[in-house]
């Protein structure tokens, strides 16, 4: 089972269908509200059909590089599960981080074989001194947000704990409504639900707690330095990712995600540079974990690179912004071979559509053509319209959109086979 958000939901379908794996349930939560009222809603619909059942809780932004050893850590956690008990999972510390919070086991362990042991209490993310300190001890283990318990039992321990939580979260449920294989959660209720995290919620309350270590690798990948840790720094501690060079430097991850733009470092020590075709991060190091206070000073300033990505998924492809003016805009949108855009009209531009890749099929009002390559298309203001790719392969166009408003929002759509209002 998947919870996510609406606009992630074929782009989950499609990286489960591309390792095999059959996505089965996936509920779509109508806003993000942390992860108590996530898992508590997977929680209740699992209780239909399998009350008894056990829930292994996993984000999915972890990086588990030793599969063999966690799913040996999840079956010695199993018997615990399936006797009551909520149990988490601590990684064995190879540093003193201070981005992620802890686990203070009741006592030393003699190994970190996988082992049902005694929590004491959870910590928040530490200082270095005191995080230096709880290495050292050796009774401390990273909290890695990983879950197994049985459905029944994370039920009653929001009821035990949070109980102010079941009500709009059962209702957002049981008013769900399936689309497409989904399952859309009411949103009036959901709004009602607490935005709090599964740790505060519950398990920092809970007495029936247990904690299973695992020492086979991990990372959350929680900041641009554990991308670089997670990368293999080359022999003077360098990453290097897509179109970019090092030049002296030492220590230091230069990633570039735009094809046409070369980042280029010389003598950087320590240094983390990423380059989006929208935006440009320079940081030092010890100040990886720091990057929300610049999404903060940018939204302080309306910039729009802190609110949206410069690449745009959508359920038929993706699409980004080439060049935006001030009654002009023009994108590059990729449609995947099937896919189709919805039927539409806007108020307020026109679009003019050049394929440059494949072909596509086009309905303006009441005209339907195919639209091959170095062919193009006028849609007029007000016109109703809409492009598909009835090919095998993708189809990629160049959009350019001109009138008084150019925002996203000036959709108004008459048929869509992806169920969007």
């Amino acid at each position: 089972m998947v919870v996510t958000n609406s606009d992630f939901r074929f782009i989950v379908t499609q990286q489960m269908a591309e390792v095999g794996i059959d996505p089965g349930t996936i509920l779509i939560e109508p806003e993000g509200r942390n992860t108590a009222p996530a898992v508590l809603a997977a929680a209740l619909f699992l209780q239909k059909s399998d009350p008894d059942g056990l829930m292994l809780v996993a984000p999915s932004d972890h990086v588990v590089p030793d599969s063999e050893a966690f799913r040996s850590a999840v079956t010695a956690a199993e018997p615990a599960a399936r006797a009551g008990q909520l149990v988490t999972f601590g990684i064995k510390p190879d540093r003193p981080e201070t981005g992620y919070g802890y686990l203070e086991l009741a006592g030393t362990p003699k190994s970190f074989e996988p082992q049902v042991i005694d929590l004491k209490r959870f910590v928040e993310k530490p200082d270095l001194d005191t995080a230096e300190e709880m290495v050292s001890s050796g009774n401390f283990l990273w909290n890695a947000g990983i879950f197994l318990f049985s459905v029944e039992s994370i039920i009653q321990a929001f009821k035990a704990h949070a109980p102010h939580m079941l009500p709009p979260v059962q209702t957002a449920v049981d008013l769900g409504k399936p689309d497409l294989g989904f399952l859309r959660l009411d949103p009036d209720a959901w709004s009602g639900a607490e935005d709090i995290s599964i740790d505060y919620a519950v398990m920092e309350r809970a007495e029936n707690l247990t904690v299973v270590p695992y020492a086979g690798g991990w990372s959350d990948l929680g900041g641009w330095d554990a991308v670089w840790r997670e990368s293999t720094p080359n022999q003077d501690g360098v990453v290097i990712h897509g179109r970019a060079s090092a030049i002296d430097c030492t220590d230091s991850l230069l990633r570039s995600e735009d094809e046409s733009l070369e980042v280029v470092g010389i003598g950087l020590k320590n240094i983390i540079t990423v380059a989006m075709p929208d935006a440009v991060l320079v940081a030092d190091v010890s100040y990886a974990q720091d990057v929300k206070k610049a999404v903060a000073t940018l939204k302080a300033k309306s910039v729009r690179q802190a609110e949206a990505f410069p690449k745009d998924h959508r359920p038929w492809g993706w699409f980004e912004s080439l060049i935006v003016g001030e009654r002009f805009q023009v994108k590059r949108i990729h449609v995947n071979p099937g896919a189709a855009l919805s039927l539409q009209s806007h108020h307020h531009r026109s679009e003019h559509w050049i394929v440059v890749e494949g072909t596509a099929q086009v309905t303006v009002d009441d005209t339907v053509r195919l639209v091959t390559e170095n062919q193009s298309i006028y849609v007029p203001l007000g016109a109703v319209h809409r492009m598909e790719n009835p090919g095998k392969v993708p189809m990629v166009l160049i959009e350019v959109q001109t009138g008084s408003y150019l925002g996203e929002d000036d959709i108004i759509r008459y048929e869509d086979v992806y169920a969007r209002t």
